[in-house]
C-alpha cells in the first residue's frame, strides 16, 4: 500500500525531501531480501514516471516559493528519483510566524488548489495506507496551515489514516510566538489526526554533535537525521514475532500497534546506533549490545545514547511515579502505553527481544501481549548492518509538551501579542480552549505510571 506524503511550509519539505532521499537509495544491497523489499519501498513512497525516474507520491505545500524551488530542483539534481510536475503549491505571501494567518487566512483560501493536489496524488495509489503530513511548530505556514489541511484531510477522507510528523522547536526560542503555535498546533491537531510522531530539535541536534561529530551543524544535518529515524520506522519490515511477510499497510500496522486509545497520541522515537560514516567503517554491533542500550535508552527516556542514565531501574509495585515523586531517582522512570520494536539487519531472527515485553516497562491497566509489538527483517538499513528502532507511545514528551505550556501560558497571562492572533480570526476563548486541550493530555499522560 502507498503513501501521500504531504510537505507543509519550510521544515515539512525540507525535512520530506531528505525522507525520499533516504528511501530512494536504501535498499540497494547483495542481500537476498533486497529485491522484494525495494519493490514494497517503490511503491509505498514512489509511483512510475513516464521519463522511468520514480515520482515521489508527495504534495508540496508553502507560502513562498523560494524553498518549494529549491526542494524541487534538489530532487531532481539527485538523478534518482523527483517530484511530480503538478505536485507543488506556493504563493508570493508567507504567514509571518503566525498561525492564526496560515489556519485562519490561507488555509480557507487556498483550500481547494491544495486539496486538488492531494486528490491528484491519491487517485494514483492503487491502494492508498493514508497521509504522512511533514511540518514544523514553530511558524505560521507550516503549524497553522498544515493544522487546517490536516482537518482538510481527515474530512475528505474520513476512513485514510493520517499522521503527522512534528518538528518540536528550539528550547531556546526559533520563534517568539513559537509556544502559541505549539499548543494552538497540538490542541487542534489532537482532534483530527490518528497519531502525531515528535522529533525535538535539541535532542536531534546533540545527535548531530555528539554521536555523527558534526562540527558546524545545519537544518540539512538535523534533517537527514530526522529522515534517517523516520524512514526506520516507515521502511517495510515483516510485523509479528514470526512473521515471514512485509507488513502490507504502513500506516495502519504502525497505528494498529501504537495507538491504543484515542487519549493518547503522541509518539516518540529512540534509534540505534546513529553515527558518522567514517566511524561506521571501524563499528562493530551485536544484537544483545544494542537491545540493551535501547532498553535503557526507553525506560530513562533517552533519545541518544551518549550519556543515558544506568541509575533508571525499572520501578517496584506501589511506588508512585515520576510524575509525582521526581526527587526519587526511580521515579525518573519513563512508563509506556504501547511500544513497537523495530529490527533491521544481519542474523536479525537471533535478536532476543524479550526484555522489553516485561509489565513493569507498561502502565497497569495495559497488557504486554498488546502493549509490545516487534518488527524484523534482514535487509540492513542505510548502510547499518544492524539498526534498532523503538516507536513508544509513553510519558517521553510530557518534559517538552509541559515546557511548552508554561511559557505559553505566561505569555497568555500578560495577553503578549495576543491581539496578533485575534486580527487573523482566533478568539481569546479559543486559546483558552487550546490550553484546556492539552493540559487533559499531560494529565492522561502523567496518569500512566500513577500507581503500580
Amino acid at each position: 500500500m502507498s503513501l501521500v506524503v504531504v510537505q507543509l511550509g519550510q521544515c515539512g519539505n525540507q525535512v520530506g525531501q531528505q525522507l525520499f532521499e533516504v528511501v530512494s537509495t536504501d535498499g540497494h544491497s547483495g542481500w537476498s531480501e533486497s529485491k522484494y523489499y525495494w519493490s514494497i519501498s517503490q511503491e509505498r513512497f514512489f509511483s512510475s514516471g513516464t521519463d522511468g525516474v520514480p515520482v515521489a507520491r508527495a504534495v508540496l505545500v508553502d507560502m513562498e516559493p523560494k524553498v518549494i524551488s529549491h526542494t524541487v530542483s534538489k530532487a531532481a539534481n539527485s538523478g534518482c528519483w523527483r517530484y511530480g510536475a503538478q505536485s507543488a503549491f506556493c504563493q508570493k505571501q508567507g504567514s509571518g510566524n503566525n498561525w492564526a494567518n496560515g489556519f485562519c487566512v490561507h488555509g480557507p483560501q487556498h483550500e481547494e488548489a491544495v486539496m486538488d493536489l492531494v486528490q491528484q496524488e491519491a487517485e494514483k495509489c492503487e491502494r492508498l495506507s493514508g497521509f504522512l503530513t511533514m511540518m514544523s511548530l514553530a511558524g505560521g505556514t507550516g503549524s497553522g496551515l498544515g493544522t487546517f489541511v490536516t482537518q482538510c484531510l481527515r474530512d475528505r477522507y474520513p476512513h485514510s489514516l493520517i499522521l503527522n510528523q512534528l518538528t518540536w522547536p528550539y528550547g531556546t526560542g526559533e520563534v517568539i510566538v513559537q509556544n502559541y503555535n505549539t499548543v494552538l498546533t497540538l490542541s487542534h491537531l489532537y482532534q483530527s489526526s490518528d497519531a502525531l510522531l515528535i522529533h525535538e530539535n535539541d535532542i536531534i541536534h546533540r545527535i548531530c554533535s555528539q554521536l555523527v561529530n558534526i562540527k558546524q551543524i545545519s537544518f540539512t544535518d538535523i534533517n537527514k537525521v530526522i529522515a534517517h529515524q523516520l524512514a526506520s520506522v516507515l521502511q517495510p519490515a515483516c510485523t509479528g514475532w514470526h512473521a515471514t511477510e512485509y507488513g502490507s499497510n504502513p500506516l495502519g500496522d504502525l497505528l494498529g500497534s501504537l495507538v491504543t486509545h484515542p487519549e493518547y497520541k503522541l509518539l516518540g522515537l529512540m534509534n540505534i546506533p546513529q553515527m558518522s560514516d567514517t566511524s561506521l567503517q571501524f563499528s562493530t554491533f551485536s544484537w544483545p549490545g544494542l537491545l540493551k542500550h535501547l532498553r535503557q535508552m526507553l525506560m530513562a527516556n533517552s533519545k541518544m545514547e551518549a550519556g543515558i542514565d544506568w541509575q533508571v531501574k525499572l520501578p517496584l509495585t506501589g511506588l508512585l511515579s515520576a510524575a509525582k515523586v521526581p526527587q526519587n531517582k526511580e521515579m525518573h522512570f519513563n512508563t509506556s502505553l504501547a511500544n513497537l520494536l523495530i529490527l533491521r539487519g544481519k542474523d536479525v531472527q537471533e535478536a532476543d527481544a524479550r526484555c522489553f515485553k516485561e509489565q513493569a516497562l507498561y502502565t497497569p491497566w495495559m497488557p504486554v501481549d498488546s502493549a509490545f509489538n516487534i518488527w524484523r527483517t534482514s535487509t540492513p538499513f542505510n548502510k547499518y548492518e544492524k539498526s534498532a528502532t523503538i516507536v513508544s507511545n509513553s510519558q517521553c514528551l510530557l518534559k517538552p509538551l509541559d515546557c511548552a505550556m508554561r511559557k505559553a501560558w505566561d505569555m497568555f497571562a500578560s495577553r503578549a501579542y495576543v491581539h496578533q492572533y485575534v486580527k487573523h480570526g482566533i478568539s481569546e476563548e479559543e486559546f483558552l480552549d487550546s490550553f484546556t486541550t492539552m493540559e487533559q493530555v499531560i494529565a492522561s499522560y502523567s496518569n500512566l505510571g500513577l500507581y503500580r
